[in-house]
């Protein structure tokens, strides 16, 4: 004879008090949740076009790679982009910083964390986010484009999301751009040796990154990208309203 389960239900705790304590905190959680999400478009639905910059907040303002994310974010702005960014140090202020001495708007999307993230000075929007998937799913709905430089778990993890919404097709395709052809060289070449090979991704998979090291590069493959895609659909279907996800 088969026991049935016995699920446990927060009713059928003895202490009543603490249950009804856990679902306060998860309901006040979900709204978080929500004015996080409805922050984040109230402020950012009207700056278009856009593009995500990501990268480790570790490395110094000495570091090369700093120096080329603040090259790329200036040319990036001056050409009408809006730059995302982490909002924080290392990479992410320098994103910020040459966006801010360009034309268009510097963006920050800033995390709280138990040892404090420090916002950089350069942002001309601001925003403040507790959870990190609001804040992933914030970078990647404003994004036309997404450039990657050198950075660690988090930024892996950003770039990621990025290849599997778009391999899956949950979202437009937008040009992904690494910097750090040195850096990047041995992911790429796992990718090539074991992804491909074990059947884990496609071939063609590969082709959604490109590798530019040279800021009017990137700037131009960015632009080329959205002349081919006009002049391939010159009436697009989804409106431009979609942004990256397909909803």
């Amino acid at each position: 004879m088969t026991k049935r389960k016995v699920i446990p239900s927060l009713r059928s705790l003895a202490d009543q008090e603490r249950a009804t304590a856990k679902k306060a905190r998860a309901s006040w959680q979900m709204f978080t949740i929500m004015a996080e999400f409805i922050e984040a478009t109230e402020y950012l639905s009207e700056i278009r076009p856009a593009v995500s910059i990501y990268g480790s907040a570790r490395l110094k303002a000495s570091s090369p790679y700093y120096k080329l994310a603040t090259q790329i974010a200036r040319k990036l702005s001056d050409a009408g982009f809006a730059v995302i960014s982490g909002g924080g140090p290392g990479i992410m202020e320098a994103a910020n910083k040459g966006a801010h001495a360009g034309k268009a708007p510097s963006v920050g999307l800033n995390i709280e964390l138990p040892h404090e993230q420090s916002g950089n000075q350069w942002q001309d929007i601001s925003l403040r986010f507790r959870h990190f998937f609001t804040r992933k799913v914030t970078f990647v709905k404003n994004s036309d484009a997404v450039i990657v430089m050198p950075g660690g778990f988090g930024t892996l993890d950003e770039l990621a999301e990025v290849l599997t919404l778009i391999q899956t097709k949950k979202s437009r395709h937008v040009p992904i751009i690494l910097v750090g052809a040195e850096f990047w060289e041995g992911l790429l070449a796992w990718f090539k040796s074991s992804l491909i090979p074990m059947g884990l991704i496609n071939p063609n998979d590969i082709d959604l990154m490109q590798v530019i090291d040279d800021p009017d590069q990137v700037l131009e493959a960015v632009l080329k990208f959205y002349e081919d895609r006009e002049e391939a659909e010159p009436h697009p279907a989804k409106s431009d309203e979609d942004r990256m996800f397909y909803l």
